[in-house]
């Protein structure tokens, strides 16, 4: 995986090598800025994939000779037997467990705004809706933190930009669906086929799961990672019959046994009754769509879920499918639900609802009330709540980006990283401390500077602290085990469930302060002079 970077990265590699810097110890961090979404928070995800390519960073000889390809003829030979030497026995990677929140100040990112604090300024590159957009951003609490040699600290860079970027926009988009949908709701991720290829569509679907997502439409994602896929029916299959006459085969045995039953038949006697309740004229209904649900529900028979918007919703998928749910029903058997996939889906939603309870009351089938609705297509925020990382130290030596803009100062040293909740259990503050600085007790008077308010002192006192980093990666290894897919999906959960209302909303979220210690201040403070 090591040729998985940036070709500056390699020129600046070349240069770190022939200055005889690339042995110095280095610190650099992976950060967000601002949430994603115009929120105050992002779900921090893809760190498993990342620990796994750093296990493998290495550059074979094949990537040897690809480089001296296409690498300046001035580079010297020594370089590349230097590269083919590379790996990450002297990486060490701490970082908060995958799925965990991490906030943000609240800004207008619509895309995932992660920085590696490296040499030089850098930006991350993320895709924008007219193009590429080159993010700059500042520092916040780092979602991971990376020690090791000069050099493949440089290398990793747009590896692990690439492996977290994109997994955490699509983690916290899914999490701000799961917030906005609350608990009950069930989500399912269907976007396979508009995916950004095979790599992108597993991504999406694994990241849309760790955030909250209940299944997938993606078959290989289903089997590769464990989560539940689901699926029933698409237009294509209903617009494939024209008649009754098609179906089979035609019989379907009755749950609690006996002689098998034509069901085709049962389902249109229904279908006069069920168009008499509706008023709505029976030759008005589309048999091909009526033939398509009495095949499907002889071959799922506890599986039958309708999609309605074929052709008319009102004149057509609604009885037709109440026509072969109650014929289901006569067998023993329960619909599972219906679907819309165009329209006006709330109003529409709105309207089926009703139409359900009708048929529930007058037909004595209770359970009809309570039938399942699902919507598909371009589904957003809006509509579904109508329903409901530059180097930080070099050589020992802290290192800071100095700019009028705080936003975009960088904050000097190694540091450790707290977070602070109040009485309720809700996390109130991040602190970032010097790592040499003793662990913040609870119920102990904290002095501290937040950002943003770096001129004042103020006072806090934490009910819990919880240091937010774990050692994840060492001496080339993996050193803490890795939560299963589930196992994270859960945490990130019960992360989200933590936060108080004004930092979980999603609009106008209340700004999440992030704060220093006196010491780190105090720290900042010298190099601003020295610098100055």
């Amino acid at each position: 995986m090591a040729p998985l970077t940036d070709f500056y990265q390699l020129t600046m590699a070349y240069g770190h090598w022939r200055a005889g810097r690339h042995r110095l110890p280095a610190a650099a961090e992976l950060f967000f800025r601002r949430g994603p979404f115009r929120g105050a928070f992002a779900l921090g995800a893809g760190l498993a994939e990342g620990l796994r390519c750093l296990r493998a960073f290495r550059f074979s000889a094949a990537d040897v000779a690809y480089l001296r390809s296409v690498l300046p003829s001035t580079t010297e030979d020594a370089f590349f037997d230097y590269l083919a030497t590379l790996d990450a026995s002297e990486v060490t990677v701490s970082a908060v467990p995958e799925g965990s929140v991490v906030f943000a100040r609240v800004g207008r990112a619509r895309y995932p705004p992660l920085l590696w604090r490296g040499c030089g300024t850098v930006g991350s590159h993320v895709p924008g809706e007219d193009g590429d957009v080159t993010a700059w951003l500042s520092p916040q609490v780092p979602f991971l933190q990376v020690k090791g040699p000069l050099l493949v600290v440089q290398l990793l860079e747009t590896m692990l930009l690439c492996l977290v970027n994109y997994a955490s926009l699509v983690a916290t988009n899914a999490a701000r669906f799961r917030l906005l949908a609350g608990p009950d709701m069930k989500l399912m991720e269907i976007g396979l086929r508009r995916a950004q290829g095979p790599d992108g569509a597993l991504s999406a679907s694994k990241y849309s799961y760790i955030g909250g997502f209940d299944c997938t439409s993606n078959v290989l994602a289903g089997k590769l990672y464990g989560i539940p896929v689901r699926g029933t029916i698409a237009h294509s299959f209903i617009m494939s019959f024209t008649s009754l006459e098609e179906v089979q085969p035609r019989e379907l045995l009755p749950l609690a046994g006996g002689e098998p039953v034509d069901l085709p038949a049962l389902a249109k006697s229904l279908l006069q009754w069920v168009c008499e309740l509706l008023q709505t004229p029976p030759e008005k209904t589309n048999r091909g769509e009526l033939a398509a649900f009495v095949s499907y529900a002889i071959s799922f028979p506890h599986d039958f879920q309708g999609l309605l918007d074929t052709y008319c919703v009102r004149r057509s998928g609604l009885p037709n499918f109440c026509a072969v749910a109650l014929a289901l029903h006569q067998l023993g058997y329960r619909a599972i639900g219906v679907r819309l996939d165009s329209g006006d889906l709330a109003q529409q939603s709105k309207e089926i609802r009703k139409v359900l309870r009708a048929c529930g009351a007058h037909f004595q089938v209770p359970w009809f009330e309570t039938i399942p609705i699902a919507v598909s297509n371009d589904i957003s925020e809006q509509s579904l709540e109508e329903f409901s990382r530059e180097l930080v130290e070099v050589n020992g030596s802290p290192c800071m980006k100095l700019t009028e803009d705080e936003e975009k100062m960088t904050i000097p040293g190694t540091k450790t990283i707290y977070r602070l909740y109040d009485v309720a259990g809700h996390p109130f503050m991040d602190l970032m401390a010097l790592e040499e600085e003793p662990l913040p007790s609870a119920g102990q008077e904290l002095a501290i500077r937040v950002l943003g308010r770096l001129g004042e002192t103020s006072k806090v006192v934490p009910t819990t602290v919880e240091p937010l980093h774990r050692t994840y990666f060492r001496d080339g290894q993996v050193c803490e085990p890795l939560p299963s897919l589930p196992e994270v999906r859960s945490h990130a959960q019960v992360s989200l469930s933590l936060l108080s209302p004004a930092h979980r909303r999603l609009h106008e979220p209340q700004p999440y302060p992030v704060a220093v210690t006196e010491r780190l201040h105090n720290l900042l403070t010298e190099l601003r002079q020295a610098t100055q």
